[in-house]
């Protein structure tokens, strides 16, 4: 990846309205910066093993450009 990708436009991107819908019961909320910074390491692993989101699966650049990010400190 050339850049470093941020939240806003390569982060938050990712998760769909029914992503967001769908986890808000659970205490968080995926179009919150600071609740996905929070979450980060379980969002990760929850993508890379396939059990989040819960109808289609992460492609790897979606899942390595979340861990890019992750790894950059999660710019906003």
């Amino acid at each position: 990846m050339a850049t470093t990708p941020s939240f806003a436009t390569d982060i938050r991107p990712m998760f769909r309205d029914i992503d967001v819908a769908h986890m808000k019961p659970a205490g968080f909320d995926l179009s919150d910066y600071e609740d996905v910074k929070r979450h980060a390491a379980a969002i990760a692993a929850a993508v890379r093993r396939g059990s989040m989101p819960p109808d289609v699966r992460w492609n790897e650049e979606m899942c390595a450009t979340f861990e890019a990010w992750q790894s950059a400190g999660c710019p906003p």
